[in-house]
């Protein structure tokens, strides 16, 4: 017998709620992503030099090509030697004083976290499976979900590899979590 995705609602919107809740208490309580940034040297004067030119909100890289074969360019090339380079993300002016909207987003993260764990699981899972059984599924797609997302920033977009093992082990946490909860609300055979 098969278990449906919609005999699944109770554990998705349970572990969204238990891995929004123990996510705020990382980083509202514990803080250990508190010195995953760091502040560019003189503040001031680097607002004071970026402000003018409107940058509007986005993501940026310094120097940026025109097109691929730009990269093997001698001005390019010098570009990039002289610096500096840099990955830059431009909020919204409100965006770091007014949460409610991230916090909203990373919420239905999380239903759409549970909600791709109860596909796979009532896919591959019998309705009457065992607690473990259910566990170990559901924490292996859910850490591929919360955690594996991390790497290429490392790989790719210099961040430090300290903070990349934390949101990982972040995500090791989040997984244990909506494993527990999917393995104890497996619903049973009618």
């Amino acid at each position: 017998m098969e278990t449906t995705i919609i005999a699944l609602w109770l554990p998705v919107l349970l572990s969204a709620t238990l891995v929004f809740l123990v996510s705020w208490v990382f980083h509202a309580v514990l803080k250990h992503h508190a010195t995953d940034q760091v502040a560019v040297p003189d503040e001031d004067a680097f607002r004071a030099a970026v402000h003018p030119l409107g940058i509007e909100p986005g993501e940026y890289v310094v120097p940026k090509p025109k097109a691929g074969r730009d990269f093997r360019s001698p001005e390019y090339r010098e570009k990039v030697e002289s610096g500096p380079t840099l990955r830059m993300t431009v909020f919204r002016p409100d965006a770091l004083l007014n949460m409610g909207p991230g916090l909203a987003k990373w919420f239905g993260f999380c239903v759409l976290v549970g909600v791709f764990c109860a596909y796979l699981a009532s896919r591959t899972l019998a309705a009457d499976a065992e607690y473990l059984t259910v566990f170990r599924l559901v924490g292996a797609t859910a850490f591929a979900c919360y955690a594996f997302g991390e790497l290429p920033r490392s790989i790719w977009w210099a961040q430090k590899w300290s903070t990349t093992f934390k949101s990982m082990f972040d995500g090791l946490v989040y997984s244990l979590v909506t494993a527990g909860v999917f393995g104890w609300l497996w619903p049973a055979p009618a």
